[in-house]
């Protein structure tokens, strides 16, 4: 049977098991030829089927939905991709967030601090009673600045910006805005001001990237408004830095100065 594969060939091609193989068989996901004692052998077409299951498993498809996928039957793929791609999101935040617990640990290790079983524990529920109430405050503001229409907007959007660790990109916007606070008063048609303000815009670009006019006009609006929940949840910079920025953004744009990546419809305002 020239081409064709005998199925611990298969298994070492496509890292599947014979068993896995045999029960994609009885689901009527692939038909492997069979020899006159029975053998299972794999033409190239049912390698390819293989390499396609596997592939749409890690997508998130069930062996139902994949199978109904094969036939060409209905099946909703939109809401199974973005079911899954919230699955990976929060796979991703609680990596993230894991990753920056052990960095404090690995900080106080370091710093000579004694780190028994009970301190990494406390740490690690403090960490998660932080973040879980940080949530609840960005949720409570999201919901008092934007309808649910514009939230999911929002998430559509941001489905398409690249991939940061929030905890490491937070991290970002408090060195940059402890930098700003620490340089203030300053003034803000000044080069180091300038400086900040392009420094800015570049931390902001995986927003920059996707944001449609009415997701940047309405982030405008909330942190014009921050006064009113600043202390609440966390932005990464206080309302004077925001202010500060804002400031020095307008006075270099009417100098006809390159403020760093902005949306083209910012820059067409100019």
């Amino acid at each position: 049977m020239d081409e064709s594969f005998a199925i611990d060939e298969v298994v070492r091609r496509t890292g599947l098991t014979a068993r896995a193989l045999r029960f994609y068989e009885a689901r009527g996901l692939v038909s492997p030829l069979r020899t006159q004692s029975g053998r299972r052998w794999f033409g190239p077409a049912e390698l390819e089927r293989v390499h396609r299951i596997v592939a749409l498993k890690k997508a998130g498809l069930s062996l139902g939905d994949i199978k109904r996928l094969f036939d060409r039957k209905p099946i909703d793929l939109a809401a199974l991709l973005s079911a899954q791609r919230e699955r990976l999101a929060v796979q991703a935040q609680e990596i993230g967030d894991a990753i920056t617990l052990i960095d404090s640990a690995l900080s106080r290790i370091n710093r000579g601090e004694p780190l028994d079983a009970a301190t990494l524990c406390s740490l690690i529920r403090d960490g998660d009673t932080v973040m879980n109430d940080q949530a609840k405050a960005w949720k409570d503001v999201i919901d008092r600045y934007y309808t649910p229409e514009e939230q999911a907007e929002w998430h559509a959007q941001m489905g398409a910006a690249p991939q940061v660790s929030t905890p490491d990109y937070l991290a970002q916007w408090r060195a940059l805005s402890d930098r700003i606070e620490a340089a203030l008063p300053l003034d803000p048609a000044s080069d180091a001001a300038l400086a900040f303000v392009r420094e800015w815009f570049t931390l902001l670009e995986p927003f920059s990237r996707v944001a449609t006019p009415a997701m940047w006009e309405g982030s405008a609006r909330l942190y014009a408004d921050m006064g009113a929940w600043e202390g609440k949840a966390d932005a990464g910079f206080s309302k004077q830095v925001w202010d500060f920025i804002n400031q020095a953004a307008a006075v270099a744009r009417a100098a006809g100065k390159d403020i760093g990546p902005v949306p083209a419809f910012v820059q067409a305002r100019g």
